[in-house]
């Protein structure tokens, strides 16, 4: 069986999981499992690798190269044997050692494995063929995240449901799925609004040319769409954020677009056409790869040197040079697995403080190998884990803090993780919840307080939500309704998650900082944190439970302190703290 609340698709029930984990063991693997997983220069690096199931490996390499020198070939040691109750099977383990490289390598490999009849098979498409077998890139260079985004907090805009601009009105529209009429220039009219929330990043949904109101089936990845006012409405936006000290993210792309894309139905109409290697055919012109199996999506040929690939590459730049700041990046799974560090490093040629994100819609394992080739990823994890805490309350709080303690060990402090309570693609959390606002205000309060980048979803701050639930197959547009303005909105609401922002925004969370545990009692729902960097720098306490309690702690603090966020009554007395908390209310504690 599956959660109720399935963000991770399939993925969520157990029999998915166990034959995904038995394909993923099947023959020779490496999926990029490298260590350290962002080399740099002068470091050497090892590669990992696993073979199991009836083909008897007797040899391991990794062939490399540099440029266009000749290939290097470089044995793999078999390190140790496990078996595998669930694939019911021994796994064997291979590991080798890549030697020290200069700044800014770009090296490509390939890991292979010598039958015992001579013959040889690929990781990890299991080709026999070297030309078909999957081809890695990985490059030595110090690249981390750019500074500004470590403050970095993020308003998601869904451009077609934000606002329509002043004296406009929504378009009527009989289905969730039409064109309701939000622009551009809505979203800039509302950049005081956003900043009143305490957002310096707004992150727009697609705005290039497509025939969906989503926009994630492009027609022209250099053309904004003409129903969101086009190039010029998009050009005026950023530079009144920019005015502002704000920053604008777009949402990219770069595994599939709309079949009509001019290059597409030329390469489907004409059998010599010159798009024709743009696209992946199993058997021209009916039958195509495309994006989980969504046949107007047709999947692009990504691999080294081809034309798509160029073209993609040089769209990103382009709206890097026209000022926008970064990006969010789509299905990251999707393109080959070399892709990302080319298309990461043209994006930093151009714009050297660009930030580049990814969405890894899978376990923090696999997360955690697209991750590195990018700044990082959202984090899908987390989000998971306050859904089914605050949200469904299926986790009590001493489950929450175990995640807490592994989720953020396993990642290096260095890797952007944008964090989310709820998105475009999953229920919204306030419907998660069955409409209940304090179960809201207690996970946006651990969204703000923990050390990943915030993202608010548009309509989340004023109470939206939605009638149905997205699973019950009435598509993803039911959480993507209008956003309310005026007196439609939740004041009370709007104002809490902005005392949130002003709070995260007044005591940032250093990269070197440690969140510690103060108290977690998961049977009467009292829940505390705080974070240290040399002194405390905050403290946040939950009450979860039904009625008013008193949190009494050991206190951390060597100076006055008060609740910031609810006034909650707090009174130290030498060693001893307490907070006096409402029933499903939390405490901001500060100097």
């Amino acid at each position: 069986m599956g959660e109720p609340d399935p963000i991770y698709g399939k993925q969520s029930r157990l029999e998915f999981r166990m034959q995904a984990h038995i394909r993923d063991f099947a023959g020779i693997r490496h999926a990029r499992m490298r260590i350290p997983a962002r080399p740099q220069p002068g470091t050497s690096l090892k590669l990992y690798a696993t073979t199991s199931g009836p083909l008897p490996f007797e040899r391991l390499v990794c062939r490399y190269r540099i440029g266009s020198l000749p290939a290097i070939e470089l044995p793999f040691e078999r390190t140790a044997v496990e078996y595998d109750d669930l694939i019911w099977d021994y796994v064997s383990c291979w590991e080798t050692e890549l030697p020290p490289m200069s700044e800014e390598t770009l090296l490509w490999y390939q890991v292979a494995g010598r039958l015992s009849s001579g013959s040889w098979i690929y990781a990890d498409n299991q080709a026999t063929d070297e030309k078909q077998g999957t081809l890695f890139a990985v490059s030595f260079e110090d690249f981390r995240p750019p500074l500004w985004s470590r403050k970095a907090m993020i308003y998601h805009v869904f451009v077609d449901r934000f606002y329509p601009g002043d004296g406009a009105s929504w378009n009527p529209s009989t289905s969730t799925s039409g064109f309701f009429g939000g622009t551009l220039a809505g979203v800039r009219q509302k950049l005081d609004y956003i900043q009143s929330l305490g957002f310096n990043t707004v992150w727009l949904s697609p705005v290039f040319e497509s025939p969906s109101h989503h926009g994630y089936d492009s027609t022209d990845l250099f053309t904004v769409s003409g129903r969101f006012g086009g190039g010029p409405a998009l050009e005026g936006l950023i530079a009144d954020a920019h005015n502002r000290g704000m920053r604008v993210l777009l949402d990219f792309v770069p595994n599939h677009w709309s079949d009509r894309h001019a290059t597409f139905l030329h390469a489907r109409s004409h059998r010599d056409s010159p798009f024709k290697d743009w696209y992946l055919w199993r058997d021209w012109p009916e039958d195509y790869e495309c994006y989980f199996d969504v046949r107007s999506m047709p999947k692009l040929n990504l691999n080294p040197g081809s034309p798509a690939r160029r073209h993609l590459i040089e769209a990103a730049q382009f709206w890097l040079q026209a000022g926008v700041d970064g990006f969010r990046l789509d299905h990251v799974e999707g393109p080959v697995a070399n892709f990302w560090v080319e298309f990461r490093r043209a994006c930093l040629h151009v714009r050297p403080d660009c930030w580049l994100f990814g969405e890894v819609v899978r376990p923090p394992s696999r997360q955690q190998a697209y991750a590195y080739d990018l700044h990082g990823s959202l984090d899908f994890a987390l989000a998971r884990a306050l859904r089914q805490t605050f949200g469904l309350g299926r986790w009590d709080l001493g489950r929450f803090e175990a995640f807490l303690q592994a989720h953020e060990r396993f990642f290096d402090a260095d890797l952007s993780r944008p964090a989310f309570l709820d998105n475009h693609d999953m229920n919204r959390f306030l419907y998660l919840s069955g409409g209940d606002r304090q179960r809201l205000k207690l996970g946006a309060l651990a969204l703000y307080s923990l050390s990943g980048q915030p993202v608010l979803y548009y309509g989340t701050e004023t109470g939206l939500s939605q009638d149905l639930d997205i699973a019950d197959g009435t598509g993803l547009d039911e959480a993507r309704l209008p956003m309310p303005w005026g007196g439609a909105q939740d004041s009370e609401l709007v104002d809490y998650f902005s005392r949130l922002a002003s709070l995260r925004s007044s005591h940032p969370i250093p990269e070197a900082a440690k969140r510690r545990l103060l108290r977690v009692d998961s049977p009467s729902g009292l829940y505390a944190y705080c974070w240290e960097a040399g002194r405390t720098l905050f403290l946040v306490a939950f009450n979860t439970g039904p009625q008013t309690q008193t949190l009494s702690l050991e206190n951390p603090f060597e100076r006055s302190i008060g609740d910031r966020l609810n006034g909650c009554r707090v009174e130290s007395s030498g060693d001893f703290l307490e907070i006096e908390l409402a029933p499903q209310s939390g405490a901001w504690v500060a100097p």
